[in-house]
């Protein structure tokens, strides 16, 4: 029997994903709804099905849902200057059907504020509403370029507490062998995550960069699995299979020009972005996210786990920003760089101006910066879209001296 691919297994296991977070909630057992980067090695020592709010809402914004539960929120009073991702999750909360499958309410909340600060009023939000505890991971900004130590015992405290909330909760002992084989098993998924993301390194890159954003729901979802480690392994060995045969990103044009996206996609709009890079030539060839789930360290090192956690890119300051996107400027011999404004990403985007103009400065690479959200469809051009990419190209190819 043929091997499955890693999309096909990545299309069985997210469908399983949703279905068994539903019988485990009709089977009486406790189902957690958690941040993307939260330490969910906790969760999974202690067996509690866990879904991810965010995820979810981004598998409604790319079938092209999400207005309706846009609508559903907004009409109970949240504004829309707040996340649509919240917005979104807030509206499910009351219809509890969607398209993209559904997820059931959670028995307990698990948000930590290493991706930005609306979390945590959206998730005290949910549990005020459904009157259930939460466990809150406090992440302090990391304002000095490198993570201070007082920041790493601090969040290894609030890791220790967290564990002993768990055990109260489910009245069951937490099991430190099984701990120990979670965070080996977190560890080995975010390496091979990264490994391969990387081979999209080659030129020309065997990666058509959005396919990030699709294999982006199984590194939430999947990272204390031993299925999601074999996902990004064979993943990896299809892309070093491509690289091997020279194969480009696509089969029907030429790389012309390889850029890195700042921020997240736009998920209404995941088809139409895609084309118009295309429709230039141009591959996305990384992002500012792989890191973001590429939580390392040693198995049983509670300290490497509460800094890795403490260094999640998003929380870093200006300086690591620029010199992380600068350094992959010359891994992934960039040609350009966008910047997606995210309405939604606030904390995220006002640093992004000076982030490009400092990106600019040091590396000679043009940048552009286009309005949009994460799952809002209602805040998006595609004709203003078009036009920046269009001046991007332009821009690229004048740099390059060809014809864009």
């Amino acid at each position: 029997m043929e091997q499955e691919t890693s999309k096909q297994m990545l299309d069985r296991l997210l469908a399983a994903h949703y279905s068994e977070a539903e019988a485990a909630k009709r089977e009486g057992k406790l189902v957690a709804w958690a941040t993307s980067i939260s330490p969910q090695e906790l969760l999974e020592t202690m067996g509690i099905t866990t879904v991810y709010p965010e995820n979810h809402a981004a598998a409604i914004g790319a079938r092209k849902n999400a207005e309706g539960f846009l609508a559903r929120s907004e009409a109970n009073g949240y504004s829309v200057d707040i996340c649509s991702y919240a917005r979104v999750n807030l509206g499910y909360m009351e219809l509890l059907s969607s398209p993209a499958g559904n997820i059931p309410l959670p028995d307990l909340i698990f948000c930590c504020s290493n991706i930005c600060n609306t979390v945590i009023k959206w998730y005290e939000n949910i549990a005020k509403e459904l009157g259930v505890p939460m466990i809150l991971f406090d992440m302090p900004f990391n304002h000095t370029y490198e993570v201070e130590e007082g920041s790493v015992r601090y969040m290894k405290a609030q890791i220790l507490s967290a564990i002993r909330r768990l055990e109260e909760i489910t009245g069951a002992r937490f099991d430190e062998d099984r701990f120990r084989e979670v965070m080996r098993v977190s560890t080995e998924t975010a390496r091979w995550w990264k490994q391969a993301s990387l081979v999209a390194a080659a030129k020309p890159s065997p990666m058509n960069g959005f396919e990030l954003f699709n294999y982006m729901a199984a590194i939430v979802c999947m990272r204390g699995k031993a299925d999601g480690t074999e996902i990004f392994r064979r993943w990896a060995a299809e892309l070093e299979e491509k690289k091997a045969r020279g194969a480009g990103p696509w089969k029907d044009a030429e790389e012309k020009y390889r850029i890195l996206w700042d921020g997240i996609a736009c998920w209404p709009y995941l088809s139409d972005t895609y084309k118009v890079l295309k429709k230039y030539g141009i591959n996305m060839v990384t992002s500012t996210y792989p890191d973001s789930w590429t939580i390392l360290y040693e198995a049983g090192d509670l300290d490497g786990m509460a800094r890795a956690y403490s260094s999640n890119y998003v929380n870093r300051n200006l300086d690591f920003g620029v010199n992380n996107i600068a350094g992959l400027v010359e891994t992934f011999s960039l040609d350009g760089v966008i910047f997606h404004s995210n309405r939604s990403c606030k904390f995220m985007d006002f640093r992004q101006l000076e982030t490009a103009r400092q990106v600019e400065a040091r590396t000679g690479v043009p940048t552009v910066l286009f309005d949009g959200d994460q799952t809002d469809p209602r805040a998006f051009s595609l004709a203003q879209y078009e036009t920046r990419i269009q001046t991007l190209a332009e821009t690229m190819a004048a740099r390059k001296g060809v014809g864009a």
